[in-house]
């Protein structure tokens, strides 16, 4: 059947005569109908103008309804050829409707997927974006730990328990004068009361300090036995250096994915609100509680672009005076945060010298081995609250003051970490004077670090635990009492007070904190990330359960867009601080010689060389060339070429981005120029036809008026015709 019969039965052209001609608004103008036949197809042979017979016409260009458009593009498939690789057109449709019923399938396995949804709906995406960073930590960390359990903790496990270190290979080394610093013997005494316990386990003393959980307790045994071999200091430490890499990588895609959203959306809200209203809403939501979180997520995302773009307008008004005044206000501000920093650094390092120095049992002596953890939780509590009320008065942007509260809470949470440890530093190597008394002739401070890497990683150990404790004692001391009152008491305090907010920043520093922590002692305390694990798991329900019973919505948002790639550069940059104290301790400080995998070793780096060594001529001399300077310096360049492409590269789609956009807003102002110049035109043809018409307007028929809409003629509104397709 001819396309034109089938449209004339769908849309048959009317039997009245149309006294507007040709000069009908775009509503209503349609193809005449003698000339339909430039829209006929002829199903037998392509058009004249096709350039490949075998790709279907372009249905887009031509007047039609969707209907008849559907039922054309439906024939022409009917006419595509079938060719001898139809069998693998069917294999590659089978597989991409398994990868999409297993993609549909996974998506229920995802941790914590309807429940961050429901955050993001009841609180928004800023709140809503803490919860995603945190199962990213908490995906890590539970790789990380099977990767440290296959090949470090397992394998120690079985060979000391099959008692296979019988068959070990000790590397001889002279150990004249050296006997002192072999006295090493933390096992605890059989007879123990409960409380000396409890206090071993928050410490990690006693019958924690020599047990799998820490440096100490691995021995430093190569295991030969039929043809098999496994050397434990080698596993022990290139296990920590890849574990650092998995982690960087895993950093670095995920960094990848965020920025190329933030460059999608240009890190503002500019074009943000075409794609929200247009594009944003899921039309396969079910249910009126799932819709309506969906709408408080946009109305929470709505918020915040409109208080951005409300100080940005602010801003751009003041005068001259006004803002150097402000910049002024401003640089001192910021005199006053670095004053109330240095003045914290000052104290943990104090305490810390403090704690180091005192040798006491007993809960005292629990007190003083904490007391560097609750002068750097404390500090971290009281400092960035004072940075936040200072930033109110500097009158940034959300995001801006976001993104400074963050850098202020970085720069205080690493450094006050670094501060920490450049304190152990200065304690065990004798502030770096090997030669000193207290460092002969272990070359270490061997009086009170017998082994000193255990004492890092209990300290890390104490730090993780510490935080843990303080985080589940705030939501049951502080939190739902407070909650308790201000529902319960209607006095005009409580209510001034009202409910906390759930602030984003400190809590994500917190996350971040911890995995620095955590990063920092992986190498001391291969047990951390497993615990860090658990922790961060009780961390969730522990939010969660704040969240919902004891928080209200935030008053000022922020996008969670650029948030979410600034959250994971300030873990690169605690990951960084944990890299430099693992590079510095595997290749300048001397090991214990009581305790450990590399005891008996210069340096931790020397088990690498004296390994390589062992191999066959041609394996180590691949090795040592790409550990020297021929590979390493080019490896260098191209690695910087490749970041100056990168870089380029993202800059490039960035302007691309920003030309699209403005293509778009000039388009927009084109379409709208010329909706008003036909609006013009068709007032104009309306008020010449009207005039002739005025004497027979009585005996008009009904279907030649035409309803006003605006002052206008709108014949869309005419109850007597049918307007033809397009």
């Amino acid at each position: 059947m001819e396309l034109r019969s089938f449209n004339n039965q769908v849309h048959p052209t009317p039997d009245y005569p149309s006294p507007y001609g040709s000069q009908h608004s775009l509503r209503l103008r349609t193809v005449p109908a003698q000339d339909t036949s430039a829209v006929q197809f002829d199903w037998a042979s392509p058009p004249e103008d096709a350039e490949d017979s075998d790709e279907p016409r372009n249905l887009r260009e031509l007047p039609l309804h969707m209907g008849l458009k559907r039922a054309v593009w439906q024939v022409q498939q009917m006419r595509v050829p079938v060719v001898s690789s139809s069998w693998n057109i069917k294999q590659s449709q089978t597989f991409r409707r398994f990868c999409e019923v297993a993609k549909y399938v996974l998506s229920y396995f995802v941790l914590w997927k309807r429940g961050i949804q429901r955050i993001g709906g009841h609180f928004g995406g800023g709140v809503q974006s803490y919860f995603l960073f945190l199962r990213f930590l908490v995906i890590l960390n539970f790789l990380s730990s099977l990767l440290i359990a296959a090949f470090v903790l397992i394998p120690s496990i079985v060979f000391r328990s099959t008692n296979s270190m019988s068959n070990s290979t000790i590397p001889a080394i002279n150990l004249t004068g050296k006997d002192i610093c072999l006295q090493y013997d933390p096992k605890p005494d059989t007879l123990m009361v409960f409380f000396t316990y409890f206090l071993d386990l928050v410490s990690g003393t006693g019958f924690m300090e020599y047990s799998y959980l820490f440096y100490g307790y691995y021995n430093n045994s190569m295991i030969e036995s039929k043809g098999f071999s496994y050397n434990i200091p080698l596993a022990y430490l290139l296990t920590a250096a890849f574990y650092f890499l998995f982690c960087f990588i895993c950093m670095i895609i995920r960094m990848g994915g965020t920025a190329r959203v933030a460059v999608v959306t240009g890190g503002g809200a500019a074009g943000s609100y075409s794609v929200l209203v247009f594009t944003g809403w899921d039309h396969g939501l079910q249910g009126d509680r799932v819709t309506k979180l969906k709408q408080n997520n946009f109305r929470y995302r709505l918020q915040v672009d409109l208080e951005e773009e409300r100080i940005k307008k602010k801003a751009a008004s003041l005068t001259l005076g006004q803002t150097v005044s402000l910049y002024a206000l401003r640089v001192f501000l910021n005199i006053v945060v670095l004053i109330l920093i240095g003045a914290t650094f000052y104290g943990i390092a104090v305490a810390t010298q403090f704690s180091q120095s005192e040798k006491t049992s007993g809960f005292k002596g629990l007190l003083l081995q904490y007391l560097p953890s609750m002068v750097i939780t404390a500090s971290n509590f009281v400092v960035p609250l004072l940075c936040d009320k200072i930033a109110l008065l500097e009158k940034y942007s959300p995001s801006t003051t976001v993104i400074l509260a963050l850098l202020r809470a970085v720069f205080l949470r690493l450094v006050s970490l670094g501060v920490l440890l450049y304190t152990l530093w200065q304690q065990i190597t004798c502030e770096g004077e090997i030669n000193s008394k207290n460092c002969i002739p272990c070359n270490y401070y061997y009086d009170q670090y017998k082994c000193w890497e255990t004492r890092v990683g209990q300290e890390m150990y104490k730090l993780t635990l510490f935080d843990f404790l303080i985080t589940i004692a705030t939501l049951i001391l502080v939190e739902f009492p407070r909650r308790i009152v201000v529902d319960h008491c209607s006095c005009k305090l409580a209510q001034l007070v009202g409910r906390q907010e759930f602030v984003v920043a400190p809590n994500v520093l917190a996350l971040v904190y911890s995995q620095t922590v955590v990063w920092t002692g992986a190498l001391f305390c291969p047990l951390l990330p497993f615990i860090n694990t658990i922790k961060f798991i009780l961390f969730y329900y522990c939010k969660k359960v704040t969240l919902f019973q004891n928080c209200q919505p935030a008053t000022r948002n922020f996008r969670s867009t650029t948030s979410n790639f600034f959250f994971l550069l300030v873990l690169l940059f605690g990951w960084m601080l944990a890299s430099v104290v693992l590079l510095y301790s595997l290749a300048k400080i001397h090991p214990s010689y009581g305790c450990g995998p590399f005891r008996f070793h210069q340096t931790m780096w020397e088990v690498v060389p004296g390994a390589v060594k062992m191999l066959n001529n041609t394996s180590a001399e691949f090795l040592f060339y790409v550990g020297s300077q021929n590979f390493s310096i080019p490896l260098f360049i191209f690695s910087c070429v490749l970041l100056c492409y990168v870089s380029a590269s993202t800059s490039i789609h960035g302007k691309s981005v920003a030309l699209l956009k403005s293509q778009c807003k000039l388009e927009q102002r084109d379409k709208q120029f010329l909706v008003r110049q036909i609006e013009e035109l068709n007032a104009t043809m309306q008020k010449e036809q009207r005039k002739p018409q005025q004497p027979q307007r009585e005996t008009e028929p009904f279907y030649h008026t035409a309803t006003r809409w605006n002052q206008h003629d709108n014949y869309a509104f005419d109850p007597d015709e049918d307007p033809r397709p397009y």
